[in-house]
């Protein structure tokens, strides 16, 4: 099955995006090249292949969680430009 410029038209409706007539033929070979090497994928024999969700195996990548040493208050208020009460005073943003 070819893209043909009543699809581009179809689908940048849709998105709406404008094309330009030059940037239309471009799509249009863009995503028949796409088609043919989809195509060229569908013939390969993939009877031994297992399904996957991802090219490479998951795993989890954080580290487990520990009870550590914490900042104190007054070390973390510290170096703070402004600070009242136990806590970071910022600007006001919402008038």
């Amino acid at each position: 099955m070819a893209v043909s410029l009543d699809d581009v038209r179809k689908v940048a409706q849709l998105a709406r995006l404008s094309f330009s007539p030059e940037e239309e033929a471009q799509v249009i070979d863009d995503l028949n090249q796409m088609l043919i090497y989809v195509a060229a994928l569908d013939q390969l024999d993939t009877t031994n292949v297992s399904p996957t969700a991802h090219v490479l195996p998951l795993e989890n990548v954080f580290r487990d969680d520990a009870l550590g040493h914490s900042l104190d208050r007054t070390d973390a208020l510290a170096n703070a430009p402004l600070s009242g009460r136990g806590h970071f005073r910022v600007p006001r943003v919402i008038e």
